[in-house]
């Protein structure tokens, strides 16, 4: 991490570059050790002196409660809109919020607000007589809409809503037409930082890392999508004390490294054990690479270009997986936020929450045992350190309303802490407030293997990630060309399809595997598990390929109806795919999307079989159905990050 404090306050740390890379990367290590790369493409040079703190730390401030367009957002919020006139026209002294759900049997939606507006105004003098009372009081007051078909009450106040057909059929035509961008939820928030993945640099990236990268790349593509400013981290450790020990040993090893390059180092992996092996055998090479740090981080040119050599061998390998997982990250390191943590915590001991025990200046937080230590015995700083200060960051330079870290569930206390201590620093409001900014931690359990315990290779080493996505491409392939071989189709594919197909599939597997489990409990990686999943939507794209009909005249001249009962049932659940994303992003739970995907194609399947539609009179609405489910599935695919498959 860092050496002494007064070394850091003296001298700038390295401007790290920030680049966009794509990237799968892992759980966060262990703290100590911990590292968040910088890099290439786009310099952010960031001076300690053009910042200021005291007045800037950021304040609370309510969700964002701007004024939707007209139809704007999903269903449920379109409906929560004509709920909250009405709650304001029957209870007008009582404010609360609209409660609605999807129903389960009675209706499409509900509206279950009666009771608890029961329990507030009983024996207030209210002419209310009963929380049906108040049930049909709300039904009535309902503003006039062409969603709502009809309103009933049952039992205690439930305002059970049936939403019209012709409004439905016509808000699916109206996003074939205008682009599935339309159906995006509105979120409370317009910029947000997802801290994921954050690798170590000069260490390998294996399967655990795969879930840290998945589920956040999920997340910012759901932001994304719902039109949030997504600021992609990438804190890379790349500023631990391990640099020292590998500076050093290349130095050693290698006194002309510079004229010979990267060849010097060769495999990173390799070379990092043979080091780190020296580093614990050897006392005065210990002590030359714990000075090597001290000199590292005073900005001695020599000791920089080797971490910088060191770094950038790195992340060409971490590039590997990148590429294959299609993942994009704005890279922020350790080094980064060094130089604002004596100023951070100037701060925040100006406010008296940092104290000395046992030589280590710590944040004591009420509720836990040990408290948070923020400066080492040493004089070092640490992972707690270095947390403030990109929150610091995050939140006054960056202006970030929501902040999201993924790692594994292991690391929960330490982010329970961390967030704690910001919010007794005034940085943060009580979460009960429901204001902003907040933060997050998005914890994930383990990937297993078949046997039940962490997933490794027969000689206990992790996977490598890289390894295992080829091999999940090469099983998907050698799959696909047995089925085409056999059903004789092998001759209508270029080789380029194949390849193309066995990546979709394959990479497709690996992610969708992950993401369809919730995200806090472990799961157990199978290959054979995760190349079962067919996909409708190829089926759906046959369908419309054989009709020999174009779509896209057919969406500007047709029409969709939903007269078959299995019609509506399709209809409905697409027009509910904004709620969905709504429910993943504010739960911050990727599967909830994966799930939607797989009832999709259920109902589809449901569909196709009992309407025909090639060649029925219904043909042109049926294929207009087809096609929204297309689109709706192929979104679903876009925030899991899988390419979709158009033939198979």
């Amino acid at each position: 991490m860092r050496a002494l404090a007064a070394a850091a306050s003296a001298v700038a740390a390295p401007t790290p570059a920030r680049l966009r890379l794509r990237l799968p990367l892992a759980p966060r290590a262990p703290r100590s050790g911990h590292c968040r790369a910088a890099s290439s493409s786009r310099l952010l040079r960031v001076s300690c002196s053009t910042t200021t703190m005291g007045d800037e730390t950021s304040t609370s401030v309510p969700a964002q409660e701007q004024e939707p367009a007209v139809g704007a957002g999903s269903v449920k919020q379109q409906l929560s809109r004509l709920v909250i006139s009405s709650l304001r026209a029957t209870v007008p002294e009582v404010e609360v919020e609209p409660m609605v759900e999807v129903s389960a049997k009675f209706a499409d939606y509900q509206c279950n607000n009666a009771m608890g507006l029961w329990s507030k105004i009983k024996g207030s003098g209210t002419s209310f007589k009963n929380p049906n009372a108040i049930g049909q009081a709300i039904a009535k007051n309902l503003p006039s809409s062409d969603i709502i078909e009809s309103t009933s009450v049952a039992g205690p106040g439930f305002v059970n809503i049936t939403l019209s057909n012709r409004w439905v059929a016509k808000k699916i035509q109206d996003m074939l037409v205008n682009g599935i961008n339309t159906w995006a939820p509105i979120l409370p928030v317009k910029r947000a930082v997802i801290d994921f993945s954050s690798p170590n640099i000069a260490k390998e990236m294996h399967v655990g890392h795969l879930r840290s990268t998945i589920i956040g790349d999920t997340l910012a593509r759901m932001f994304e999508f719902s039109n949030v400013n997504v600021l992609r981290r990438n804190h890379v450790g790349d500023w631990g004390t391990q640099f020292g020990m590998l500076i050093e040993y290349l130095f050693e090893k290698f006194p002309n490294w510079q004229e010979i390059g990267s060849q010097a180092i060769g495999d990173l992996q390799i070379f990092y054990k043979a080091s780190k092996h020296r580093f614990d055998n050897d006392q005065e090479f210990k002590e030359r690479a714990q000075q090597g740090v001290v000199r590292l981080q005073g900005g001695e040119e020599k000791y920089r270009e080797a971490w910088k050599k060191i770094c950038d061998i790195s992340r060409s390998e971490f590039d590997l997986v990148y590429k294959r997982l299609n993942v994009e990250l704005e890279e922020m390191g350790e080094s980064f936020y060094n130089p604002y943590i004596p100023q951070v915590l100037a701060e925040l001991s100006s406010k008296g929450l940092i104290q000395e025990s046992e030589g280590a200046q710590v944040i004591f937080i009420e509720g836990y045992q040990i408290p948070l230590i923020v400066v080492k015995r040493d004089g070092g700083f640490n992972y707690a350190s270095t947390d403030l200060a990109a929150l610091w960051y995050r939140l006054n330079v960056e202006k970030a309303e929501w902040i999201i870290y993924v790692t594994d569930v292991g690391q929960q206390q330490h982010f329970e802490m961390f967030f704690n201590a910001a919010k007794m620093a005034g940085w943060l409001p009580d979460p009960k407030e429901k204001k902003y900014p907040k933060t997050s931690h998005v914890g994930f359990g383990l990937v297993l293997g078949s046997d039940g315990k962490r997933f490794r290779t027969r000689s206990t080493e992790v996977v490598r990630l890289v390894e295992l996505l080829d091999e999940a491409k090469s099983r998907s392939k050698s799959e696909l060309l047995q089925r085409l071989t056999e059903n004789g189709k092998i001759v209508d594919w270029t080789d380029e399809e194949l390849e193309q197909t066995s990546e979709a599939v394959g990479y497709g597997a690996v992610k969708y595997a992950d993401l369809k489990n919730n995200r806090l409990t472990n799961y157990t990686f199978s290959f054979e598990q995760m190349l079962s999943d067919k996909y409708a939507h190829a089926r759906i794209c046959s369908i419309i390929r054989k009709s020999n009909k174009d779509v896209e005249e057919l969406k500007m001249s047709g029409a969709i109806s939903l007269d078959h009962p299995d019609e509506r049932v399709l209809g409905l659940y697409l027009i509910r795919f904004a709620e969905v994303v709504e429910e993943a992003c504010t739960n911050l739970l990727p599967n909830v999307v994966c799930e939607y995907l797989y009832n999709l194609s259920e109902m589809f399947t449901k569909f196709y079989t009992n309407c025909q539609v090639v060649g029925s009179p219904e043909e042109t609405s049926r294929l207009l159905l087809c096609q929204a489910t297309a689109v709706v599935m192929r979104q679903c695919f876009q925030l899991l990050g899988i390419t979709p498959v158009y033939k198979l």
